[in-house]
């Protein structure tokens, strides 16, 4: 006879609990579900059924990985970011709930414009920010960018799954080495990006799920994780139209720095620093002018 869900719900997260995973009582009944492909609702509909050993099988192999550090979303190949699913693997970074309120605050502010039709997402990972943004205004022509062809296979995936493969084209490009300037080249309304912002002394201090298996390509941002800030805040010029905005996310303590960047680099105005919802800096913002000198910045909750 085979083990019962309820048997086997306790025993992974013991298994979890013992391999030190912090959310091991979640991650057991993620992990089971994907092995016997049952829904949440389904899994306590069945708590009393019996799994096969074929299955069984599964899940322990599946508990061994989480154990070990693998995150959760590279085992099930899944990420929801804005109520959407997402393809994942060890190519992309996992999209984090923070990079929702950039999203949000992109949002807002194209509603309030209401004539953004271009639009650049640089260092497009998974493709979760371009792909949410074209899904809420498929008018608007996103370019996305990597410098990894393995993330851009993702984000192509995902953009096809998503519905929104037509109106986004994606590059392969070191930030904008790849991306045409002049007549012949396209100008910019928005130009957003999610880059590496970890300093490479703190990476050896990160979760192992981190540091061990999310791409080293997307978070190290140099000795004091601001390299790629200097680089777009100086490159993106050419790219923007006369009258544009730039969008950051940023890490915790970051807002004083990136901003600082952008009052430096001229032709930002209205530079704003918003936090999370934990208080903490997450987005940088400005408006793009041509010709304009150094500004100043503002705090924003």
């Amino acid at each position: 006879m085979g083990l019962t869900i309820k048997e086997l719900i306790p025993i992974g997260e013991r298994l979890l609990s013992e391999g030190g995973v912090e959310d091991y009582k979640i991650d057991a009944e993620a992990l089971l579900s994907h092995a016997i492909g049952y829904d949440k609702n389904k899994i306590f509909m069945n708590w009393a059924a019996e799994i096969d050993f074929k299955h069984t099988e599964v899940y322990f192999d599946l508990l061994n990985l989480r154990a070990k550090g693998t995150p959760l979303q590279y085992i099930t190949g899944e990420q929801y970011f804005m109520g959407r699913r997402f393809s994942v693997n060890e190519s992309v970074l996992i999209p984090r709930p923070e990079t929702e309120g950039l999203v949000e605050s992109i949002t807002e502010y194209m509603k309030q414009v209401g004539n953004v039709k271009t639009l650049l997402d640089i260092g497009t990972g998974s493709g979760a920010i371009a792909i949410s943004l074209a899904k809420v205004f498929p008018s608007v022509k996103v370019t996305a960018v990597d410098i990894s062809e393995e993330a851009l296979k993702v984000a192509r995936q995902n953009a096809k799954a998503l519905g929104a493969e037509k109106n986004i084209t994606f590059i392969k490009s070191d930030l904008f080495s790849a991306i045409k300037t002049g007549a012949l080249g396209k100008k910019f309304d928005i130009i957003v990006s999610n880059p590496p912002y970890i300093s490479s002394g703190e990476i050896a201090g990160l979760q192992r799920e981190v540091k061990e298996h999310e791409p080293l390509l997307a978070l190290d941002a140099g000795e004091d994780g601001l390299i790629f800030f200097r680089r777009i805040a100086e490159e993106a010029k050419p790219y923007f139209k006369k009258k544009a905005a730039l969008f950051f996310e940023i890490g915790a303590e970051q807002g004083e720095a990136v901003s600082s960047i952008l009052e430096e680099a001229g032709s930002y105005s209205g530079i704003e620093v918003r936090k999370d919802l934990a208080g903490l800096d997450r987005i940088v913002n400005a408006d793009y002018i041509l010709g304009l000198g150094k500004t100043e910045k503002r705090f924003r909750d």
